[in-house]
């Protein structure tokens, strides 16, 4: 059985050290490599390779937030790889993941892909996703995070959308758009679910529909019964219906 890896480091020299370990095994073939977090989410959507050699301090996106946008996607198993001792936690000693630390030779090397592949299957393992999904949650909970970037689709080509450059977001039945000031990309989401996910003192619930990010605002204006016009840089003038006006103190404390 021929597995499928990709390795995601920053560091040129890591990689190519991952790559000659992995020339003298046969039944793994490489089909990519990233050198940031980003990068890594996109080629292992776009790959799908079983096994994920995963940096944890890349640019862009660390490799828990890599995880936390390519897991909902693909699920690969996964082997860390960290110079610093802190995060190479107790909870990765099981047999279905396993960590590499900095500087690590030959012979740590191939016990880890061995401890991996003597488990693989056409999915990982329940206590893999498990731990995971905890680990997950505990980066989540050290500090107070909200999403900065959508991974949209257009046809076979994947990228990312910065929420910085949204100018607000329009639910339509079952999908979002996204609306910058080129152009609007089409997520499939829910509104309410991924209102959850902003942050409240950019991202503002004005409508069933719409969600507007307050940099973008021109004016607010008042209308009836309680309603206001909001006008946005693009000219688009969306209304603040009376069931979310308490939101209106979040612009006005963005103003100040």
């Amino acid at each position: 059985m021929i597995l499928t890896a990709l390795i995601a480091d920053d560091e040129l020299i890591a990689r190519q050290l991952i790559k000659s370990y992995l020339s003298d095994a046969p039944h793994i073939q490489i089909v990519g490599e990233a050198s940031n977090g980003s990068d890594a989410v996109l080629q292992t959507i776009q790959h799908k390779p079983n096994l994920l050699f995963l940096d944890v301090q890349m640019p862009e996106l660390n490799g828990f937030e890599a995880l936390k946008e390519l897991w909902p996607h693909h699920q690969p198993y996964v082997v860390f790889v960290t110079a610093y001792d802190k995060y190479a936690l107790k909870a990765f000693e099981v047999n279905a993941i396993d960590y590499l630390l900095k500087p690590f030779d030959e012979e740590r090397f191939r016990q880890a892909i061995d401890r991996v592949v003597s488990r693989i299957g056409p999915q990982p393992p329940s206590e893999l996703t498990s731990l995971l999904n905890e680990l997950l949650r505990d980066k989540a909970d050290e500090r107070e995070t909200y999403l900065k970037r959508m991974l949209v689709k257009d046809g076979r080509r994947m990228s990312f959308v910065k929420l910085s450059d949204v100018l607000y977001l329009h639910s339509d039945s079952n999908y979002i758009t996204l609306q910058t000031r080129q152009q609007g990309h089409i997520v499939y989401e829910s509104l309410t679910l991924l209102e959850q996910r902003l942050d409240p003192s950019t991202f503002v619930r004005i409508n069933r529909s719409y969600i507007i990010n307050l940099d973008y605002v021109v004016e607010v204006e008042t209308y009836f019964n309680g309603e206001y016009h909001v006008k946005m840089t693009n000219g688009q003038v969306l209304k603040w219906t009376r069931f979310y006006r308490d939101n209106i103190k979040a612009f006005y404390a963005k103003k100040e």
